[in-house]
């Protein structure tokens, strides 16, 4: 299954109000498999961004004026996504804004005629009743590394999304003792190492260390008749 994991970022809340998209951000997983494959723009929404929504994603007017119009990335954006099933949190939002953009143009598209919807909001509170379930918190509880994210960003959000998507839908957590807790107990973060990173040395003990080891574990013999660990390495 080919699945995007998608997050947009706009110039207000309502499309209805002529609100416009201003960033998409995608990231491409295939059975369940994050591929590296990402599509990534910003837009010029061809009016004023509010104020409001500066102070949560920092895209200001000036920093769009000279990007591409919708219409301008449409087709390879739609090629993307087509036939995929999109992951979404809160999709109503976004996939309200995508067909308000795609109304605009020839021909008249609605993403749910070409895509599966998934919206990773709906799990997460059908999972976690009545506790928080925003992006933040999703990451808090499930252990999913989120210091990057100052400010909200498409692609940023989309890469954060499709760890903590992996982990509510079947990944593996922490182990935790207290599931009502608001991060359900997980420890740690999800952090991606790189492929070619160098392999961890392996150290072996010295002469002298390994002598220790044998007059420690013959003191124990000593005392016990037969310490567990000379019963082990006898199995062995």
């Amino acid at each position: 299954m080919r699945q995007i994991v998608l997050d947009t970022e706009t110039t207000g809340i309502d499309p209805n109000e002529g609100h416009r998209i201003i960033e998409i951000g995608c990231v491409e997983v295939v059975e369940r498999e994050l591929t590296g494959r990402n599509y990534h723009v910003y837009i010029n929404p061809e009016r004023e961004v509010e104020a409001e929504a500066i102070t949560v994603h920092g895209i200001t007017n000036e920093f769009l004026a000279d990007k591409p119009k919708f219409a301008e990335i449409a087709e390879e954006f739609f090629e993307f996504i087509k036939g995929a099933e999109l992951v979404i949190h809160n999709a109503a939002f976004d996939v309200g804004f995508m067909d308000s953009e795609f109304a605009r143009l020839k021909p008249v598209r609605k993403t749910a005629d070409h895509c599966g919807i998934v919206d990773s909001l709906a799990i997460a509170r059908a999972k976690h009743p009545g506790q928080k379930n925003s992006l933040d918190a999703l990451c808090k509880r499930y252990g999913v590394d989120n210091s990057n994210r100052e400010l909200h960003g498409a692609l940023l959000d989309a890469e954060i999304l499709a760890d903590v998507y992996l982990m509510m839908t079947g990944g593996q957590t922490a182990l935790s003792l207290d599931a009502g807790s608001e991060d359900g107990g997980a420890t740690g973060g999800i952090r991606r190492l790189k492929g070619d990173r160098p392999r961890l040395a392996v150290v072996k003990a010295s002469g002298e260390e390994a002598s220790a080891h044998d007059e420690f574990i013959d003191m124990l013999d000593k005392q016990s008749g037969q310490s567990l660990w000379s019963k082990l390495e006898q199995a062995e």
